[in-house]
């Protein structure tokens, strides 16, 4: 009985060990929008779910937070300063450290949101400085400036991406000539591969990894193309051309049943391709210029992909294997992020509407609605749901709803 005891021990720190040192990730754990969480409420009440707590003094941000443990990360900007925040789960305010000079320029505040791996925090500043440092102390272990040390430049609006890590690899995009796409040894900045890309400037997107029988494959978006690299070695396999008068392509693409779903706003649209099994060549399986989502991602659910338009400005239903449009609305003001958990749709509209709605090709079936009543600046963040709860960043205030 001591030795079953025993062995029960040492297996359930093997776990803790291992959840300890998986990353956390841009819009959930698959980075597709869509969450674990199960008997969430079935309708909301007339006022909206109940808020159960709000911070504000955040400063500036269009950042999203992350959950470890009993602690909240996120980013933000004060007084052109960036700043890691950390709140405990009843929103109370642990700390924040500086790590350095933040985007203070058009649409001010930080972009990207920190990833905490174990006892590493990584942060990009939106003028292109790579921070690793010690999430609870906020010492910088090293740091890179993807424009100084990697020949990248800063794009219109300040660089976007949320870092991607695989095991010991960091991934990220400086679009240089040379140094396009990289990737960086996590404990120590060394640049591990670089890939040259077409040469193309950056383009706001957080790269995707797919986990291929064959092999890791990255993919992410610059300027005019979306490309796809072999992330074990840095390979070009294979590029595809996806283009508009901004250069924007801010929404990481989306792998399900075998293709990429990859959408960008201002009239481009979305463009399904089919990946080979070896993950070396894509073919385009169809093109919707309607479906033109500029930064509020897609969610694919049971076959089909739900999202807003830019310049459309309706929410709307397509099939993933055709991309035909099953129903499209101008409810909520029609521009906006969703994300998705329990069969149910989160949409947050770029006018401060937040509203649930029935993941279902046969119609906008409208669950709950409520307006933002905190925060300043950009209906822009997006939501993450934790353990029941849907917690929405809006500029300076970080508001948590409850949802189960």
């Amino acid at each position: 009985m001591q030795i079953r005891n025993l062995l029960v021990v040492i297996l359930m720190c093997a776990v803790a060990v291992a959840n300890a040192q998986e990353p956390t990730k841009w819009r959930g754990e698959q980075q597709n929008g869509v969450y674990p969480d199960k008997n969430l409420l079935d309708t909301w009440p007339e006022s909206g779910p109940e808020v159960l707590w709000h911070f504000e003094g955040l400063g500036e941000g269009h950042s999203s937070p992350v959950f470890v443990g009993d602690k909240i990360y996120l980013s933000s900007m004060i007084d052109s300063t960036g700043y890691i925040f950390i709140l405990d789960m009843q929103g109370n305010l642990l700390e924040k450290y500086p790590y350095g000079l933040e985007f203070f320029d058009s649409y001010p505040g930080t972009r990207s949101t920190p990833v905490i791996v174990g006892d590493w925090l990584y942060i990009m500043s939106g003028k292109g400085v790579l921070y690793a440092m010690n999430p609870e102390t906020g010492d910088v272990k090293w740091k890179k400036d993807l424009f100084k040390d990697f020949d990248g430049e800063n794009i219109r609006w300040g660089v976007t991406e949320t870092l991607k890590l695989d095991g010991d690899k960091l991934f990220c995009s400086p679009g240089g000539d040379d140094y396009n796409v990289i990737a960086l040894d996590r404990k120590t900045g060394e640049l591990i591969w670089k890939n040259e890309g077409l040469g193309e400037l950056s383009a706001y997107c957080t790269p995707l990894i797919v986990d291929l029988p064959e092999r890791k494959l990255l993919v992410t978006m610059m300027a005019s193309h979306i490309l796809g690299i072999d992330a074990d070695n840095g390979d070009l396999l294979w590029n595809y051309e996806q283009t508009n008068r901004w250069s924007v392509h801010a929404n990481t693409p989306v792998y399900y049943d075998g293709g990429l779903v990859c959408t960008s706003g201002y009239g481009r649209g979305t463009v399904k391709l089919n990946l080979s099994e070896d993950g070396g060549s894509v073919e385009k399986a169809w093109h919707n210029d309607d479906l033109d989502t500029r930064m509020g991602g897609v969610v694919i659910i049971d076959g089909y992909v739900y999202a807003s338009g830019d310049n459309s400005r309706k929410w709307q239903c397509v099939d993933f294997e055709t991309g035909e449009e099953k129903w499209s609305t101008r409810e909520l003001g029609g521009r906006g992020v969703v994300i998705a958990a329990d069969g149910k749709l989160f949409l947050y509209s770029d006018r401060g509407d937040l509203a649930m709605i029935k993941a279902t090709p046969e119609a906008f079936k409208l669950l709950g609605q409520t307006r933002v009543e905190y925060g300043t600046a950009q209906h822009w963040s997006h939501p993450v749901i934790n353990d029941g709860v849907l917690y929405l960043r809006h500029g300076d205030a970080l508001v948590a709803y409850k949802i189960k």
